[in-house]
């Protein structure tokens, strides 16, 4: 009988990505995925560290596994991620039950670790300090058929005082771009029409080779590749964002016209604190760049409140930069104290109260900013990506029939799909006639709608499983300097 399985992702889009892996190996390795209303064979917690409420949180659905476990003889339990990196063995002394704990440099090691805790009857903790193998060659099952994350480097070489993340991921490593084009081409021919590109500090890619305009001559390559509709990337890191970057996405037509980039705190003061290697003048001109280059792009970042030490005054410093970047949303944060970090020793850790209370103004006026750009859109027209109706918010309305997409500068979109047959994949070009603060709706028929080639391969993959074998000879980076890609002229400063 073919054993079932199910993980459960929490965290970033690098926990995402890597549980495509970990889905693609399990099935490789013979399991299917658990129906919904099935108790599995095994359940794999692919966990994240980045905030104090994560261990509670993993200890609360250990607890509730375990009673789940104990009426069913043979179920097994997997820890991996940030968080099984960090606490090794403390997992196991805390959940005996949890038979296998991995970390985020073997999770190509999972389907081994399991067969040992099953044949020997007791935990197997195998936590690696280093990268055993890039996650790219491991086969993948993905949720989407026509999106997919693209890592082009893995770690970070930054120490922010409130990240524990570069102790848990290591220092970057960057795949040979050869290798990265290799990948997307495959994912194409497979009927995916949009790629994310993925790092820790995307932009910094080619810093392991040195090459400084590495990432700009990157997306430009990306541009050449033939039925690859549009091209994303997460996140960048202000300090490394240069003007040859924007000149590449302003130059090249597949690249959105979209940009993630985190602020964290407005204050100069802060930002020292934090070791983020930028000020508030440096990411401001960024933007006013940005927006130059492309008039119509969006711009979304991520805000901590409650620094350890931020002054009334730092927080409305925060507020300030907030109003005048008018970014289009932003996931926006109380500060965690972590251990492990430097900031969690330092003095001045902000009461509770105060936090929430500067939070809670920051979430207004963000929502506020967000419906006002979004009404900026309203009549304007817009070509949508159509989401799966499984997956992402693509399902269609009950009451409207509405569906959902998002738009080239990543802005979700309901929509009347009218007399068209839509399926997810195509390609839907509208009108929107009202915003909200988070969406946008058309609610008129569509002017356009094209059907793609990604629609296709999701028309043809219904009921199916896919996993893609890792068999593009994505490897770890080679030594010596890869070839060169093209030079990428850069853009003159605004």
């Amino acid at each position: 009988m073919t054993k079932t399985y199910e993980v459960r992702t929490y965290g970033c889009q690098m926990n995402v990505h890597d549980s495509e892996r970990l889905s693609g190996l399990l099935e490789t390795a013979g399991y299917e995925a658990a129906a919904s209303d099935q108790t599995p064979d095994l359940v794999v917690f692919n966990t994240c560290a980045v905030r104090e409420n994560a261990d509670n949180k993993l200890y609360g659905n250990l607890g509730h596994v375990a009673s789940i476990k104990a009426k069913n003889p043979g179920m097994q339990v997997a820890v991996g991620g940030c968080l099984a990196q960090k606490d090794k063995d403390t997992i196991t002394k805390r959940a005996p039950w949890v038979d296998v704990v991995f970390g985020t440099h073997n999770i190509g090691s999972l389907p081994v670790l399991l067969e040992r805790a099953r044949i020997a009857e007791e935990s197997q903790v195998e936590i690696l300090e280093s990268l055993e193998v890039f996650p790219s060659t491991l086969p993948t099952k993905r949720d989407s058929v026509f999106a997919a994350w693209v890592s082009i480097s893995v770690g970070c070489n930054n120490t922010c005082t409130f990240c524990i993340v570069p102790a848990l991921r290591g220092k970057e490593r960057d795949r040979r771009p050869g290798d990265i084009l290799a990948e997307i081409e495959a994912l194409v021919a497979e009927g995916v029409v949009e790629i994310t590109l993925l790092g820790q500090n995307v932009n910094s890619y080619g810093v392991e080779f040195g090459d400084r305009e590495a990432f700009s001559k990157l997306l430009r390559a990306c541009g050449q590749i033939e039925g690859l509709e549009r091209v994303r990337f997460t996140s960048p890191h202000p300090a490394a964002f240069s003007d040859d970057v924007i000149a590449a996405m302003a130059e090249t037509p597949n690249v959105m016209p979209q940009l993630h980039m985190p602020l964290q705190s407005g204050s100069n003061r802060i930002l020292k604190a934090m070791r983020r290697s930028y000020r508030r003048d440096r990411f401001l001109g960024i933007i006013d760049r940005v927006r130059a280059a492309m008039p119509e792009a969006s711009i979304t970042t991520d805000i901590i409140v409650g620094f350890p030490g931020e002054t009334e005054e730092d927080f409305l410093e925060t507020m300030d930069v907030v109003r005048q970047a008018r970014f289009s949303s932003a996931f926006t944060f109380q500060y965690s104290q972590r251990p492990g970090t430097p900031a969690a020793d330092l003095p001045d850790q902000l009461p509770k109260a105060v936090v929430q209370e500067r939070y809670e103004r920051l979430a207004a006026l963000v929502s506020e900013i967000s419906w006002s750009e979004n009404q900026r859109i309203e009549g304007q027209v817009v070509e949508l990506l159509v989401a799966d109706q499984a997956h992402a918010g693509g399902r269609k309305d009950a009451e409207t029939h509405r569906m959902s997409g998002r738009a080239r500068d990543n802005r979700l979109v309901h929509f009347v799909p009218g007399d068209h047959e839509v399926r997810p994949g195509d390609l839907v070009v509208t009108r929107v006639t009202k915003a909200s603060p988070h969406h946008l709706v058309a609610d008129g028929a569509p002017l356009e709608v094209r059907r793609t080639r990604a629609g296709d391969a999701w028309e043809t993959r219904q009921g199916r499983t896919t996993v893609t074998p890792g068999s593009v000879g994505l490897g770890m980076p080679a030594i010596g300097v890869p070839a060169p890609l093209p030079p990428a002229p850069a853009c003159a400063p605004a």
